[in-house]
């Protein structure tokens, strides 16, 4: 197993650590849950991903972190060694004290196929179980409502304790002595200790015969679900582990992809760019499918586009926000928790994301392109036909409409608007994956309007994105700043590689972004100022550039610099200081975890070569 360590911290005691990105994720597509290198569960949201953080320690500051936590500590405790059981989120904590004695923890979120359905409840599973020596141990379980404003008032009986949270009361169910628990006194781990912490009803059966089932059907589970991954010949470890973080991303009720699990970790150090990436962006969503896809795991695509054809359906004209809830819901207030003072004492803790109703016109391409997969892939449970293609053209049109219209594009700013080039790419996608559809479908006058749409705005981008005096392309229409989102004009099939007009925009951008083995998103001042941290999936957009202009070697050395940044459960957070690589930014997040899956699949050798 390995050894665990955070920043300017004692992580093997059960005193308070500082915060630290060095986090384990669990889950099970209903909800989440993040575990310390304590072993502590210091961020979990009910009763789904954006719910209240019942475990909010994370956010706590470096103080007060024995509330909203949940934790096992060993009496005279020297180490903490973990690691994911294989193929799965079910993590193993090792705990040691100086006697030598240790104990296991195993977390997990049941989740398996039973009474013909996914069983995926509202609920965190613990087995403790002794390994050796005669271990003392201590449970802290310090639920928290409100948003950190006040501990959940408890009840309890002989075998289980009532978190009587306002919205969403929680009963754990245990083999465990309820009184050490509640007098958070240390005993002796003499036997097995099943604990699940779910809906506050009566647990049926034996706790700890229930329990040990749940877990080998949840790891049997995952394990089924990698198996039938198609990953790369080499760094499959890390294409596994990005692959089945991103699957917990997913709210599977509905099809939703979040951002991320988390909120306000800010993107650099007091910067105040604390935002709540607990929602489904469409932006987000469509990268994530789209590595997902490449490795054959289509069960996340078709949840998602029936999550899709949700929204398109409850559209007015066809008219998309950025992002939604996971519920489909429009509205997402932004409000500060005031209760929790955040990563490391670093407010605000934002809660909902007033990003909703910008104008980024982006989201239509994003939108089309996933869906259209549904026209030609046969391996799909359901395929589109042609009442999809009229609900998709509903999109289209405003694609079309808004194409050379400004908005806050892919960066959000909240201050400024800009015909964004990124933005005006996806349009062109937008009308150009239309054309392909309508073509399967055998529908050649709309096959013949959308290529036409996709000609005029092709003219319109090179006529006004094209920057004459710098020799490249800008990030907006008559500007002369760049972005690194101008590296997705190959990926979206705009150019080709080798196009003398994107040779000399990658050139420029990575003169002016790059900064050794990090890139910048932009390098101009924003609403915040300058940025102050590295966009790590703006780095993988680098590595694949460098791929395509057939500089191999630096783009392997590049993408095995950004694996060797990741934390000890294999994952990356949305941002990193660029002079000491230390992660920032919400986590995990899911446009990293794409990173390491196309960078993987573009340098690794072929299965071919090994068979």
């Amino acid at each position: 197993m390995q050894p665990t360590s955070a920043p300017d911290a004692d992580p093997v005691g059960p005193q308070a650590a500082v915060s630290s990105l060095e986090l384990w994720p669990i889950g099970n597509c209903q909800v989440s849950g993040l575990i310390d290198t304590r072993g502590a569960l210091v961020w979990g949201c009910v009763p789904r991903v954006d719910g209240d953080p019942t475990f909010c320690a994370l956010l706590r500051g470096d103080e007060g972190q024995d509330l909203g936590t949940w934790r096992f500590s060993l009496e005279n405790q020297v180490s903490v060694t973990q690691e994911y059981v294989r193929n799965t989120p079910i993590l193993r904590t090792r705990l040691e004290d100086a006697s030598g004695a240790a104990v296991d923890v195993f977390d997990f979120a049941p989740r398996f196929e039973r009474n013909g359905r996914m069983y995926r409840p509202v609920a965190y599973a613990r087995i403790v179980r002794p390994v050796c020596g005669s271990p003392r141990i201590q449970v802290t379980l310090t639920p928290m409502d409100g948003y950190g404003a006040r501990q959940a008032p408890i009840t309890h009986g002989s075998n289980h304790i009532r978190y009587l949270n306002e919205r969403n009361a929680l009963r754990l169910t245990t083999n465990a002595p309820v009184s050490y628990i509640l007098d958070e006194r240390y005993f002796r781990l003499e036997k097995e200790l099943a604990f699940f912490l779910g809906p506050d009803e009566p647990f049926s059966g034996d706790i700890a015969d229930q329990l040990d089932a749940m877990l080998r059907q949840t790891q049997s589970y995952w394990q089924l679900w990698v198996r039938g991954l198609a990953t790369p010949m080499d760094y499959q470890e890390a294409v596994i582990r990005a692959a089945i973080t991103l699957k917990l991303c997913q709210h599977e009720e509905t099809g939703a992809i979040v951002a991320a699990l988390t909120t306000s970790i800010p993107e650099a150090p007091g910067s105040q760019r604390n935002w709540d990436y607990r929602y489904c962006w469409i932006r987000d969503a469509y990268y994530t499918v789209q590595a997902l896809n490449r490795l054959g795991a289509l069960d996340v695509l078709e949840k998602y586009l029936a999550y899709l054809r949700n929204l398109v359906d409850d559209s007015h004209e066809g008219i998309i926000q950025p992002l939604y809830s996971v519920s489909g819901a429009k509205e997402i207030i932004e409000w500060e928790a005031e209760a929790l003072p955040g990563y490391r004492g670093m407010g605000p803790v934002r809660v909902g994301n007033a990003a909703y109703y910008q104008i980024q016109n982006d989201c239509y391409g994003q939108i089309i392109i996933p869906n259209i997969q549904a026209f030609s892939d046969h391996r799909l449970l359901r395929m589109g036909n042609a009442d999809d293609f009229t609900s998709l053209e509903k999109v289209g049109e405003l694609a079309w409409k808004l194409h050379d219209q400004p908005d806050a594009g892919l960066w959000e700013l909240r201050t400024r608007t800009a015909v964004h080039t990124y933005s005006v790419v996806m349009s062109w996608a937008a009308c150009h994956r239309l054309a392909n559809a309508a073509e399967v479908l055998g529908l050649a006058d709309r096959e013949k309007l959308w290529r036409e749409r996709a000609d005029t705005v092709r003219e319109h981008i090179e006529e006004n994105a094209w920057f004459k005096d710098g020799g490249h392309y800008a990030a907006s229409f008559g500007g002369t700043e760049l972005d690194a989102s101008l590296l997705q004009m190959v990926e979206l099939g705009y150019v080709d590689a080798t196009d003398p007009r994107f040779q000399a925009t990658l050139r420029t951008v990575e003169k002016v972004l790059r900064r050794g083995e990090h890139m910048l998103r932009y390098a101009n001042e924003d609403d915040f100022g300058l940025p102050e941290t590295a966009f790590n999936i703006c780095t993988f957009w680098l590595i694949e550039a460098l791929h395509l202009d057939g500089r191999n070697e630096e783009a392997r050395n590049l993408f095995e610099a950004m694996l060797g940044h990741r934390t000890q459960s294999g994952l990356l957070s949305e941002d990193m200081d660029f002079e000491t690589s230390e992660l920032w930014g919400n986590f995990p997040q899911t446009y990293s975890l794409v990173g390491i899956i196309n960078c993987a699949g573009l340098l690794s050798r072929p299965w071919r070569d090994w068979r």
